[in-house]
């Protein structure tokens, strides 16, 4: 029982080292059908060393094409934080340069597509909901919309419909809308910063919305300078 226990690592040790020649030797694995045959005794039956290598060199293609799968999807998901994080930082100099406060709301606006988003606009709670600001980009809502959606203290969410409500006529179609609470005064009324996108699950990845609160913060100290409002 003691020398059985003894030889138990070396023989994992070998096998690990078997395992690890084959990652390494696939190739040579592949069109070695004697190779093969020693290693699927259970398919010597068949006669046929070129069937080895047809089941190997299956499975090896099936496993290549999973895992450039996973490397794609990957690098399409660090490709779309990178150019999220741009998008943020271009924004934000973009909002300190700005020239005056309609230039600012412009700016919010007009910075949609590099939030991943296919509009974007600021919500201020008013009496009714429906009447116009005359600022572009400006919308009023109804009272209470912003702790019904966030919450009394929350920042932001992430939602998958309410585009229609808070983005207006046409948005009911969005699959994706972020909602971050703007902070604008503290006798002001309540505000959001809110973006709508087609594409489902656009904004659910956590770089991400990490990215658009710093966006909110920003916007919300823009405005402020441009209303000349105190700090909060």
């Amino acid at each position: 029982m003691s020398e059985q226990a003894k030889s138990l690592p070396a023989a994992e040790a070998a096998a690990e080292a078997v395992k690890a020649y084959i990652k390494l030797n696939r190739a040579t694995l592949a069109s070695d059908g004697e190779l093969l045959a020693l290693l699927l005794p259970e398919r010597t039956d068949i006669g046929d060393t070129r069937d080895f290598q047809r089941f190997v060199i299956d499975r090896l293609t099936a496993e290549n094409a999973r895992l450039k799968a996973e490397r794609d999807a990957l690098a399409g998901h660090n490709s779309s934080s990178v150019r999220m994080g741009e998008g943020v930082r271009k924004f934000v100099l973009d909002l300190i340069d700005a020239r005056s406060f309609s230039e600012a709301i412009h700016i919010v606006i007009a910075a949609a597509p590099a939030f991943g988003a296919d509009r974007a606009a600021i919500c201020v709670e008013g009496e009714r909901g429906a009447m116009k600001t005359g600022t572009d980009g400006v919308r009023l809502i109804p009272n209470g919309t912003t702790e019904a959606v966030l919450g009394r203290d929350g920042t932001g969410a992430i939602l998958s419909a309410g585009g229609e409500l808070l983005l207006g006529q046409g948005a009911a179609g969005y699959k994706s809308v972020s909602v971050f609470r703007v902070k604008i005064g503290r006798d002001a009324p309540a505000a959001l910063f809110v973006l709508g996108a087609l594409k489902e699950a656009a904004f659910e990845d956590e770089g991400i919305a990490t990215d658009l609160r710093f966006a909110a913060r920003a916007l919300e100290r823009a405005i402020r300078a441009w209303l000349d409002l105190p700090k909060i």
